[in-house]
């Protein structure tokens, strides 16, 4: 029996990852429909030998130096044949029930391109990641530290957070993030997958406006949640901020900058 599904795995010193890879292998045991795939960004040593004792049920690259995402999840699914791509976080808990759900509404939705779901903290509190718009003026909102900066613009956040996604129903949506994402496979392939010209941040959002560009459907599901393990590297880290800088920079430039 051929697999349903590739499940693309980025890896790169991913401290959640064998919690995740241990509920996989718990939720998905021998279900031949999954394929699970990691593309490892040549993380340290003794990083990679303990990823290697679970190559008995994920199937894995060790590349020789660390290019991003996109590029880790291109290799792994631009050659696929699966009919359906996974794109996975390596910090997501997921419920094999809450995959098939989701499956099930593309199985009878065609028109679907790109299907996301719920996405919860540790605590089941609702993660806001959908996105409608992105302009500069709502990610120098999110950076400002002060609160009194926010509450001023507290409707323009809920806004660009799209905190009004309804619980009872399936809904269109522009852009939704890529740590969770179920895509047909023919259509991220015909879109050449991820920009990997963006080391990280901001492949996603490219990746929906292709396929909108494409007149695809995305779609967000209430009816299925993952855990995700949010770091929110880029508020903490000044590494990871002057990346975030640079792939903001390269996907105005691409798609036409917005300021508000």
């Amino acid at each position: 029996m051929s697999a349903m599904v590739a499940v693309s795995i980025v890896t790169y010193n991913s401290k959640h990852i064998f919690k995740v890879l241990d509920n996989i292998k718990q939720q998905f045991g021998e279900d031949k429909r999954f394929r699970f795939v990691i593309f490892d960004n040549n993380s340290e040593e003794e990083y990679k030998q303990r990823l290697k004792t679970y190559e008995d049920f994920v199937d894995i690259t060790f590349y020789h130096e660390n290019n991003g995402f996109g590029f880790g999840h291109n290799y792994n699914l631009l050659r696929a044949n699966e009919k359906y791509f996974l794109v996975f976080n390596p910090d997501i808990i997921l419920s094999r029930q809450d995959l098939l759900d989701m499956l099930q509404i593309m199985e009878n939705d065609n028109s679907v391109s790109l299907l996301v779901p719920k996405v919860l903290n540790a605590d089941k509190t609702t993660q806001h990641l959908v996105r409608d718009r992105v302009s500069v003026f709502d990610y120098a909102l999110r950076f400002i530290p002060f609160k009194f900066v926010k509450k001023l613009f507290w409707r323009r956040l809920h806004s660009y957070e799209c905190r009004n996604l309804p619980d009872d129903r399936n809904v269109d949506i522009r852009i939704g993030s890529g740590c969770f994402m179920l895509v047909r496979g023919k259509d991220f392939q015909a879109v050449s997958g991820f920009d990997d010209r963006y080391f990280m941040y901001f492949e996603d959002y490219d990746l929906c406006l292709k396929l909108k560009k494409q007149n695809k459907r995305i779609v967000y599901t209430p009816f299925s949640a993952v855990i995700h393990y949010y770091e929110r590297g880029a508020h903490k880290n000044s590494r990871l901020f002057k990346i975030f800088m640079q792939s903001m920079y390269k996907f105005f430039n691409k798609w036409g900058w917005r300021l508000f």
